[in-house]
C-alpha cells in the first residue's frame, strides 16, 4: 500500500493519487481488471515445538542480559502502529531498555495518523551507546531508501544488532543488504515488491514472524505483536511472556500464519473504489488524547479507522502541549480544542487490551460503513480476525 504521509495507506492497483491539495481526489480509478475474488478460508498450518524452540534460540540478546532496544523512524512519514506498537509492548514488559528514535531533531510524523516525540536522534543514539543496539526495529517508512536509516542500521547491524523489520519494514532491512540470501517474510501487499528488487531472498510463507542470521522479519501491521511477545519470551522466558499476552489481551502468539487468506482480492478492490468515490460521506473523526493513554491500544484504534477510505483519526487536546502516554512516549495532538462534535467523536480508549480495542474498532467500523470495509481494514492490518486474539 502506498502511503501519502498522514493519510491512509492505498494499494497502487486501485489508487487515485493524492496530493497535498487534495485529501480526497475523486479521479476515475482503473478498473481492477483480472483481480481475483477472496480465497476460501485455510487454516493456519502448526508450528512444531522443535520450530517454536529455535525461534526463541535466534533471538537471545546477543550482548547484554537486559537488552538495550532501539525502535527508528523517519521523521516524515513512519506507519503508525509499527512504530507505537513495540514500544508500548516492550515497556509493558520492563524487560529491556527501549528508546524510540527519530532520523532527526523534532517530531515523527506517524501514518496514517498520530505524531509522536521521539525520545533521541539516530546521531544521538551512536553517540551515548557507540557498541550499539542488541535489537533494532524497523517499522514501514514512507521511503525504502532513506540514506540516514540505511546507514545507521547497517553500522547497528555491523555491532552486533538483531534487525527487525515488522510489515514492509522488511523492504527497509532488505534495502540496507541485511536479507540478502536469508529467510524472510513481509506484508502480503509487499511481497512481489520485495522478491523483484532482492531476488536472493527466501521467502516462507504461512509464517507471522522469520528469523534468520541475526535478521527477523515479519507479515502485516498487527504482527509486530506476536513479534514483541516471541522477543520478549527470548530475553525473559515464557512465564513473562504470557503474562504480558494477557494484559494485552492475548493468549497465543506463534508463528502460525495462512497467509493465502491474504491477497488482493475483487471485493477488497471494489470496497477501496466504492469508499474513495463516496468523497461526500468522508469524514474526519477525532480521539481525545489524555495524560495515560494506552499507547499500544490508541494505535491500534487511531490506525484502524484510518483506513477505512472514508474517514481519517486526528487527535485533539485542550493544550497544544505534548501528551504523555501510559508508556511514556510523548504525542502531539493535531487540534487544540475542548469540544469535538460527538457523532464524529470516537470513544475513549480507556482500559481495554489492546488485542479488545482494535475488534472493538472493527466491529465499530463494521456499524458505520459496514462489513466489506471493515474486511478491508483487517486485510491492510494483516489481521487474521476469526483466529484472534483467540
Amino acid at each position: 500500500m502506498l502511503c501519502d504521509g498522514r493519510r491512509a495507506c492505498a494499494p497502487s492497483l486501485l489508487l487515485i493519487q493524492r496530493t497535498d491539495q487534495q485529501r480526497w481526489n475523486t479521479r476515475k480509478p482503473c478498473k481492477p481488471v483480472g483481480v481475483p475474488p477472496a480465497p476460501a478460508a485455510s487454516a493456519a498450518p502448526p508450528i512444531t515445538q522443535a520450530e517454536a524452540d529455535t525461534t526463541i534460540a535466534a533471538l537471545k540478546p546477543p550482548k547484554r542480559p537486559r537488552p538495550l532496544i532501539a525502535i527508528v523512524g523517519v521523521n516524515d512519514a513512519t506507519e503508525t502502529t509499527d512504530y507505537l506498537m513495540p514500544y508500548g509492548i516492550l515497556r509493558r514488559a520492563d524487560v529491556a531498555d527501549v528508546v524510540a528514535l527519530g532520523t532527526a531533531p523534532g517530531p515523527v510524523t506517524l501514518y496514517p495518523a498520530l505524531t509522536v516525540e521521539p525520545q533521541a536522534t539516530v546521531a544521538d543514539f551512536e553517540a551515548r551507546h557507540p557498541a550499539g543496539a542488541d535489537y533494532v526495529i524497523v517499522p514501514a517508512m514512507r521511503r525504502d531508501d532513506d540514506p540516514a536509516v540505511l546507514h545507521w542500521l547497517q553500522r547497528q547491524a555491523a555491532t552486533g544488532a538483531t534487525v527487525i523489520g515488522v510489515c514492509a519494514g522488511a523492504k527497509v532491512v532488505a534495502a540496507a543488504g541485511l536479507l540478502d540470501g536469508k529467510r524472510a517474510t513481509t506484508h502480503w501487499y509487499y511481497l512481489k515488491e520485495l522478491r523483484a528488487k532482492h531476488p536472493t531472498i527466501h521467502y516462507v510463507a504461512d509464517r507471522r514472524l522469520v528469523v534468520d542470521r541475526g535478521v527477523a522479519t515479519t507479515t502485516g501491521i498487527t504482527a509486530s505483536m506476536p513479534m514483541m511477545l516471541t522477543l520478549i519470551e527470548a530475553v525473559a522466558g515464557r512465564d513473562k511472556a504470557e503474562a504480558v499476552g494477557r494484559d494485552l489481551g492475548v493468549r497465543h502468539w506463534d508463528a502460525r500464519h495462512a497467509s493465502e487468506a491474504f491477497t488482493l482480492t475483487r471485493p477488497f478492490a471494489l470496497t477501496v473504489i466504492g469508499n474513495r468515490l463516496a468523497f461526500w460521506q468522508h469524514e474526519q473523526l477525532g480521539i481525545a488524547l489524555a495524560p495515560g493513554v494506552d499507547d499500544v491500544s490508541l494505535a491500534l484504534v487511531a490506525d484502524a479507522w484510518s483506513r477505512t477510505y472514508r474517514s481519517r483519526v486526528v487527535t485533539f487536546a485542550s493544550t497544544a502541549g505534548a501528551q504523555p502516554t501510559r508508556t511514556g512516549l510523548r504525542l502531539v495532538p493535531d487540534q487544540v480544542t475542548a469540544r469535538w462534535p460527538a457523532e464524529r467523536r470516537l470513544p475513549a480508549i480507556g482500559d481495554r487490551p489492546p488485542a479488545a480495542a482494535l475488534d472493538q474498532a472493527l466491529h465499530g467500523i463494521a456499524a458505520r460503513y459496514g462489513r466489506r470495509t471493515a474486511d478491508l481494514v483487517a486485510m491492510q492490518l494483516e489481521y487474521p480476525r476469526e483466529r484472534a486474539p483467540q
